[in-house]
């Protein structure tokens, strides 16, 4: 926990030194292998501003990293494998651990540092001063990916503005020299060369070439073999962007707001939209996306079903961060007030499109729910464990760059903090612990249920919230007992996103 003077906004660079020093702090287990490995990370962050003074403390109380989806056939129904482990999710799932361990404290007279009594019957609301912060160290999959490349609009990464049109009027050119400038850039593109599976084609960002990587880009510092060593050395100072904004549309009609410039090109995401609704184009150059489509992730071959992490975070913002089950507890929905993105392609264009314009029109929402856009900040800090900088650091002998396997999490929580996985399930399960609680990560959604129904059992009967008042019999049951979130959910859904998939089952699968 770090103490800090308070300032009118949060500084992005030390939310980023702050989540990658906690990141360093946990063991080896899970971790890519230097020089060989990379993966995204993402963090939660509790803010504490404190009354009597100008003091902010900030705390990591979730950490995930992982690039991973299991396919549709592997999903169980029974909630018991993870289906989604990219970085993002996987951090969102560890918090909501410890806000169920928080308010556990809360309703045991234990004393929470999180939560207070609110004045309706077994309700709950965040303390005074307390806000949380979603950290990402990479740009979210799907919409908010789709960034236009001009001269400016990829900044703090290198400018392409140098880059003369003489190939012609179609930008071929221009794109080819773009790549060269940009290919280190996006961790969250995977490497496109020949020897790379299906999966890693088509996770991540990506241009349609793979530019060489063997020469440094722009300002780039020195590089060294050792991890820790690097972070210490591109830490910089922080990096604000404006906002703005961009309704439904093809990219080939966006035009840099700052610096008024044409886009001929666009940064690429693998995620696919959902049957049924638009489809990208794939025309040369910018007009290959549609954005604002609802996008599914890709796999290992294999369709998945979990939608990109765009769509997820855009519904974090009308519904909440806290999920279905602690909405039972909470008089109001939990909210990031600030996201804040790791030194990576990046626009507040596009991430304005994505998590906040989307649901902007949402209307009619019940008591508790709002839309409530974060601030958007980008930090000029770059993880050590991107791809950019793990390709900078491989070395002779290491094999080819992959996308670490592995899914870690971990929350300040005091049973199994540390969760790691791989598959949806926990890593090196044996085939004879498959099905059984030793093989299930503490993530997934039957054991956030179990963790869940022990709050409930700790909670006196004379206490607990009216939406609980009836036993909970099964894992489905709680998805219809919380009206006010059901409610809240319909009207996104209608209003803003009418392809999320409407059956019971699919909602289990897409959440």
């Amino acid at each position: 926990m770090t103490a800090l003077n308070s300032s009118p906004v949060v500084a992005a660079d030390e939310i980023a030194k702050l989540c990658y020093e906690r990141f360093n702090e946990l063991p080896r287990k899970g971790k890519p292998e230097p020089g060989r490995e990379w993966t995204p990370l993402a963090a939660v962050v509790k803010i504490t501003r404190c009354a009597k003074s100008d003091i902010v403390e900030k705390e990591v109380v979730s950490i995930g990293t992982g690039t991973k989806c299991i396919g549709r056939t592997a999903m169980s129904p029974k909630g018991d494998v993870l289906n989604d482990s990219h970085a993002e999710v996987i951090a969102r799932r560890g918090c909501i651990r410890y806000l169920i361990h928080e308010l556990h404290r809360a309703v045991t007279g234990m004393g929470s540092s999180v939560y207070c009594q609110s004045k309706h019957q077994g309700k709950w609301r965040l303390q005074p001063g307390i806000s949380f912060l979603f950290f990402t160290s990479h740009t979210p999959c799907g919409d908010a990916s789709i960034i236009p490349i001009n001269g400016s609009h990829l900044q703090p990464c290198p400018s392409v503005s140098s880059v003369n049109n003489d190939k012609g009027t179609d930008g071929r050119g221009l794109k080819r020299k773009a790549e060269h400038l940009i290919s280190l850039q996006n961790s969250k593109r995977p490497s496109l060369e020949e020897k790379e599976t299906e999966e890693t084609k088509q996770e991540g960002l990506y241009v349609s070439k793979r530019a060489s990587s063997s020469s440094t880009v722009g300002d780039e510092p020195p590089q060294s073999s050792s991890a820790k060593t690097h972070q210490e050395t591109i830490l910089h100072s922080s990096a604000e962007l404006a906002e703005n904004t961009s309704s439904i549309s093809n990219v080939n009609q966006t035009v840099c707001a700052r610096q008024n410039s044409p886009v001929y090109d666009v940064l690429r995401t693998g995620a696919k939209s959902v049957p049924g609704g638009l489809s990208d184009p794939l025309q040369p150059g910018a007009g290959y996306h549609s954005t604002g489509l609802l996008r599914v992730k890709p796999g290992r071959g294999e369709p998945t079903l979990s939608l990109s992490c765009s769509d997820k975070m855009a519904r974090w913002g009308v519904l909440g961060f806290q999920g279905a089950l602690l909405s039972h507890y909470l008089q109001e929905a939990l909210y990031f007030s600030t996201v804040v993105v790791g030194k990576c392609p990046f626009s507040q264009e596009a991430m304005q499109r994505a998590l906040i314009t989307r649901c902007s029109h949402v209307s009619d929402l019940p008591a508790g729910f709002s839309v409530s856009p974060p601030v958007f900040l980008q930090s000029k800090l770059e993880f050590p464990f991107s791809q950019a900088q793990t390709e900078l650091q491989h070395k002779a002998g290491q094999g080819c760059v992959t996308p670490c396997g592995a899914a870690v999490s971990w929350c300040k929580v005091p049973d199994q903090p540390l969760d790691v996985t791989a598959n949806g399930l926990k890593q090196g399960v044996t085939k004879k612990a498959m099905g059984t609680a030793k093989a299930r990560s503490a993530l997934c959604k039957l054991e956030l249920f179990h963790a869940f129904l022990s709050l409930v059992s700790s909670t006196e009967a004379s206490v607990l919230p009216d939406s609980l008042r009836n036993d909970l019999h099964t894992y489905l049951d709680y998805k219809e007992a919380s009206e006010t979130y059901q409610k809240a959910w319909q009207l996104l859904r209608n209003q803003a996103f009418p392809l999320w998939p409407r059956s019971d089952r699919d909602l289990l699968l897409f959440k």
